[in-house]
């Protein structure tokens, strides 16, 4: 107790400059010293965390890869499933093989031979029938050659388009059925992908000291990809016993494992690389490490000791101001008359908050003019005056060889996109946009050959207000896309349009009579991230222009509908000064 006394009666007599010295010392070298020891033990982890990074980046842009490519082959199913041609040339009972020809040489071989001659990476297409029509080379073959498959019941019963992976016979194909509401025979569509070409983003992430694995979702391997310089880590697993330690966690005692979804096909990738990578990579950090600490804490000493002779009331009112600043008050007001480095720091301290305040309030004008900029780039894409001149000179063309449907089409586009590009502005008025979506779903019915119907329930007084422009187009075109399409049953499709006027504020409505979503589904629309200007884009445009209270609501049920509300504040075409 009596040393305790002295200690402290000693430190009360100390000089101030000491005083100030000594508690230097002690409160910096202390902190360095344990920071140091800490980054010399945990930077393994800190390499794990980028490596991780690394990993994450380059297996989800193969992901993204891989769904470009799954939507690639989708779209060029969905032109043949729902070619009205094709379906009126598989129900036709052929009297004559001269009949038959002429439409296996006519209809059918330009659109199936078309794809692979294009596409390398796609094999073959081929369509099966029950239809008693002679095969036709690889094109058109007879249903029995695959209604042994195990897949084949699940095709027939099924709208959607099935992908087949088989890994041992290195396989990728996509069935389909084609959809025929007579259903006077049953007609099957196959793809086959080259297995190879599919995966190639896969195989070539890293030179080397990688191993890629895809599973499905009944956890059953899709792809198996592993190139490791060293000779131990290359197949000391079997398939199943590698899978095992991939859900058992044991993977990761000797790996940096890192994994991503691909949603569309509800299959897990994994990509894996060794921890002894990085063990080698760590040695000569770590030794700089030490170092670093060393010199650090020696040029520490020196510091202190200089400092410690420096007035500490402006550092004292400096450090106060900083805490108000760190608390969110940045009204505090700095002065210092002095022109030394402590006064300069001030000086600049006090302007570095003047400038956080500017910064703070030009955010949301920042925010607001990166949209801007997005929707005047992608409008830039498209010359105006040579595609109106384009679309002109079709239409005169059409006009001359009477082909009326050519003709609508030529005069629907020229309308979509004058309306669409909007001489560059962001502000349209609310008829404008109405004018753009009705052309675009005039496109959409020729284009379906007129399979849907189009209800429209407009508020004609709500047509002079203003609102931002290609809000209502990604809506019809999701209705039409994911849901009329895919619309089981023999009634027709039909899509409503309404706006109406509530109190304040506008409502739109776009709603379908397709397949519907499921509750999942339904939660995520707004919030997953998709390729091009969708759903999710509008929803988030309008909340960043109008305010969080206003944007998208979905309501849906399986199999019956799908209904999607926009609303939007009534702006006045004068009052309106704001764009994006």
């Amino acid at each position: 107790m009596n040393a305790m006394n002295f200690l402290k009666l000693w430190f009360i007599n100390l000089k101030f400059r000491k005083k100030i010295l000594l508690i230097c010392i002690i409160a910096s070298c202390l902190p360095i010293f344990a920071l140091g020891s800490m980054w010399y033990y945990q930077i393994q982890d800190l390499l794990v965390i980028r490596e991780k990074e690394n990993l994450s980046n380059a297996l989800n842009q193969s992901m993204l890869n891989m769904d470009y490519k799954i939507n690639n082959y989708l779209n060029i199913i969905d032109q043949i499933v729902w070619n009205d041609e094709i379906k009126n040339g598989l129900a036709v009972e052929y009297s004559n093989n001269y009949e038959m020809y002429k439409f296996y040489n006519d209809i059918l071989s330009p659109l199936l031979a078309t794809p692979p001659t294009l596409q390398t990476d796609i094999h073959s297409i081929t369509i099966y029938t029950d239809n008693e029509m002679n095969p036709y080379d690889q094109l058109l073959r007879p249903l029995t050659d695959i209604n042994q498959h195990n897949w084949f019941d699940h095709v027939m019963t099924s709208s959607q388009t099935r992908l087949e992976v088989s890994p041992s016979n290195e396989t990728v194909q996509l069935i389909s059925r084609l959809f025929d509401e007579n259903r006077t025979f049953n007609n099957v569509i196959k793809m086959e992908i080259n297995y190879q070409q599919f995966f190639d983003s896969l195989s070539s992430l890293f030179e080397e000291d990688y191993g890629v694995i895809i599973l499905d979702s009944e956890r059953q391997p899709v792809f198996i990809y592993e190139n490791f310089s060293d000779s131990n880590l290359m197949g000391q697993f079997s398939t199943a016993e590698r899978i095992d330690t991939l859900y058992n966690g044991s993977l990761e005692d000797d790996f940096v494992l890192q994994q991503a979804d691909l949603v569309s096909c509800e299959w897990t990738a994994y990509l894996y690389r060794p921890n002894d990578l990085i063990s080698a990579a760590t040695f000569p950090m770590r030794m700089t490490v030490v170092l670093v600490i060393a010199l650090s804490m020696l040029i520490m000493l020196l510091s202190i000791y200089l400092l410690a002779k420096v007035v500490v009331r402006p550092l004292e009112k400096l450090s106060k101001n900083m805490e108000r600043v760190e608390k969110g008050d940045l009204t505090v007001s700095v002065f210092n008359s002095g022109t030394d480095e402590i006064g300069s720091l001030i000086k600049q301290f006090g302007n570095m908050v003047h400038k956080l305040k500017n910064m703070i309030n030009q955010v949301y004008k920042s925010k607001i003019a990166q949209q801007e900029y997005e929707m005047k780039a992608l409008q830039a894409q498209i010359n105006p005056h040579f595609f109106y001149n384009s679309l002109s000179l079709i239409n005169s063309k059409a006009i001359m060889a009477e082909q009326e449907e050519i003709s609508q089409m030529a005069q629907h586009l020229s309308t979509f996109y004058r309306t669409t590009l909007n001489k560059g502005r962001s502000i349209v008025e609310v008829e404008k946009e109405l004018e753009n979506v009705i052309s675009y779903i005039n496109i959409q019915q020729l284009m379906h050959s007129n399979s849907f119907d189009v209800h429209y329930e407009l508020d004609k007084s709500t047509y002079h207000y203003t609102m931002l422009n290609l809000l209502l187009q990604p809506l019809v075109e999701n209705a039409i896309n994911h849901g009329i399409d895919h619309k089981e049953g023999s009634d027709r499709g039909l899509l409503i349009i309404r706006l109406k006027r509530r109190e304040n504020t506008l409502e739109f409505s776009v709603e379908d009579n397709g397949i519907g979503m499921n509750s999942a589904a339904l939660k995520s629309i707004l919030t997953t991230e998709t390729e091009g200007y969708g759903v999710r884009n509008v929803h988030n445009r309008v909340q960043l222009y109008y305010g969080s209270s206003y944007g998208l609501m979905y309501e849906s049920e399986i199999g019956h509908y799908t209904k999607v509300t926009l609303v939007i504040p009534i702006v006045h075409r004068e009052k309106n000064s704001l764009t994006i």
